[in-house]
């Protein structure tokens, strides 16, 4: 009989020398930046601060690749989007205090989209923690308390030993679906002090799988094989897992039609006969989804924004298939099946027995015709050509990434994403700044492709320092500034709420000045030129900047 302990690998003799014999003027922070090299990290991003500088000096005796942002919050946004678009785990390196209570919104973000952040912020000494007032400074009571409401675990070291472990810990918790962020804590003076332990080498980290049960999986094809008119909500899950492929096989095997959600954008194709596209704020989809007599949901909790603002009631039986145990039934009763998406949908495709249904795509076209004409009777062509525009001009491969904006809340039903992953926005937690922070992050991810940020005006006042960081590292981001003097959607909203607007209207810089002084070249455009402008700003290597000023109106909601 073989067990787990006699598998384990004895090191060579060459190991066991290197072991013996650290190369000197290592501390505790270089056991940090080998630990994430270990675990298959290769870049990191931050913002340095005086308790973390232990990981900041080892970064310049390792491999790792460094992404400053000029604001902790944005540098959090970047390591999401990084995390979004390579599906690894994002290392954030924050100083204690001010520099880590800065990323909280950030963190809100991934944690909503399960974004897989590895955060790893300094402490004060060790002597300092466990609520003690010694008056260090950036000292808090219980730093790891405003971050555990937010992240999927908290990890705290207090020696260096303890640094690989937590950290490997950190790394299984980020990947493990669903993915999200994560906060490891480390004092200065671990950080600080010389270290005499071995080199970190490769690190085992693997996530947990999270596979479902397989009598719930048979219950489930049992019923879609046998509705009369089943329907899917596709979202974020299927994105994340990567499951989009096998979304699609299963919706024509059971012919049902799908709509995605907003965080779901791209799991499905747009123009598939099948595809009810992502108009979930409209009383036509809807009524559709609770005329199902069953409806499977993937990789969705049913929240506020994919339920048409909790209007949605089903009246058919509800199949949930959710990574996140605490969303299972969350808002609707369901046959509730706890399984990451892509092993869920591989099993319902192992199981599910083939269903006819030659109606499904002229159904499928009834709801879409209703919706364009809905559209159509409220005077929106402006905002509908620059929708337009804003796709024919940028590259099917290309991912963008939208600030809580106006032409945002558009694309979330409009834009037609081509492909998987391509489309991300703050939908999640509702934070501003996200569009051009997360952007320079997908840049880093993939330099190879060009990059779209959108944001309007109001929005973008919380990002304007990283056009420093764009110009620094040349990313290959074009940022679409939509100015309208103020926050547009408040505007609109408080006007049909209260009559007028209070607060919402901004007095704002001269954008392509202020880009030109960054060396960031920009252009005013017209909703006329807004394609050839933002065509050549895409095409053209490094950073960009296209102000586009127009005065945008949403569609009427129907969840009134």
């Amino acid at each position: 009989m073989t067990h787990d302990h006699d598998l384990v690998l004895r090191p060579t003799v060459a190991q066991t020398e290197a072991a013996l014999n650290p190369p000197a003027g290592r501390n505790g922070g270089d056991l940090v930046v080998e630990t994430l090299s270990g675990l298959g990290a290769t870049t990191v991003f931050g913002l340095p601060g005086q308790h973390a500088l232990g990981m900041f000096d080892a970064l310049r005796r390792s491999s790792l690749r460094y992404v400053g942002l000029r604001v902790e919050n944005n540098a959090g946004f970047a390591a999401d989007a990084y995390g979004r678009i390579t599906g690894e785990a994002a290392p954030l390196l924050l100083s204690t205090g001010p520099g880590a209570l800065m990323s909280l919104a950030a963190l809100q973000e991934a944690a909503a989209a399960s974004a897989p952040v590895l955060a790893i912020g300094s402490q004060v000494p060790v002597a300092g923690l466990g609520g003690g007032r010694h008056g260090y400074l950036h000292e808090l009571r219980d730093q790891q308390a405003s971050f555990r409401d937010i992240v999927k675990s908290v990890h705290t070291v207090r020696t260096q030993s303890q640094i690989p472990s937590a950290l490997a810990a950190a790394w299984e918790s980020a990947l493990t679906a669903p993915h999200g962020p994560v906060w490891v804590e480390i004092p200065q003076d671990v950080l600080l002090a010389e270290t005499t332990l071995p080199v970190v080498t490769a690190m085992d980290a693997t996530p947990e799988e999270v596979v479902p049960r397989p009598e719930l999986t048979a219950v489930a094809a049992h019923l879609l094989a046998n509705a009369e008119r089943p329907a899917i909500i596709a979202g974020g899950g299927v994105v994340r897992s990567d499951a989009s492929g096998k979304l699609r096989a299963l919706a024509e095997r059971i012919q049902a039609p799908v709509v995605t959600t907003f965080g779901g954008k791209g799991a499905f194709p747009w123009e598939h006969p099948l595809s009810l596209q992502s108009w979930l704020e409209d009383r036509h989809t809807t009524d559709f989804l609770e005329d199902a007599d069953v409806l499977l949901v993937v990789g969705s909790g049913l929240g506020e924004l994919s339920s048409n603002y909790h209007t949605f009631a089903p009246r058919g039986r509800v199949i949930q298939i959710e990574a996140d145990a605490g969303k299972l039934e969350s808002n609707h009763p369901a046959l509730g099946i706890h399984a990451d998406a892509r092993l869920a949908l591989s099993a319902l495709l192992e199981t599910v027995a083939v269903r006819e249904d030659p109606t499904a795509p002229e159904r499928v076209s009834a709801v879409l015709t209703k919706v364009r004409e809905r559209i159509a009777a409220q005077d929106l062509g402006l905002e509908q050509r620059i929708m337009a525009s804003v796709r024919e001009a940028l590259p099917d491969t290309s991912p963008s990434f939208w600030d809580m904006t106006i032409l945002a809340y558009w694309a979330w039903s409009a834009f037609d994403a081509r492909h998987p992953n391509t489309m991300h926005s703050a939908q999640g937690a509702g934070g501003l700044g996200y569009g051009f922070p997360a952007a320079l992050g997908a840049a880093a991810a993939d330099p190879t492709r060009p990059v779209l940020a959108v944001s309007g005006d109001g929005g973008a006042m919380y990002s304007i320092a990283e056009l420093a960081t764009a110009k620094q590292y040349g990313s290959n981001v074009t940022w679409l500034i939509v100015d309208d003097g103020g926050y547009g959607i408040l505007r609109e909203y408080m006007t049909d709420a209260f009559g007028e607007a209070t607060a919402t209207e901004l007095a704002r810089p001269d954008f392509v000045a202020l880009s030109e002084s960054f060396g960031v070249p920009a252009v005013r455009t017209t909703p006329d030129s807004l394609t050839a402008d933002l065509a050549k700003a895409l095409s053209t290597p490094g950073p960009s900047v296209v102000v586009l000023p127009a005065l945008l109106r949403m569609f009427e909601p129907t969840h009134l």
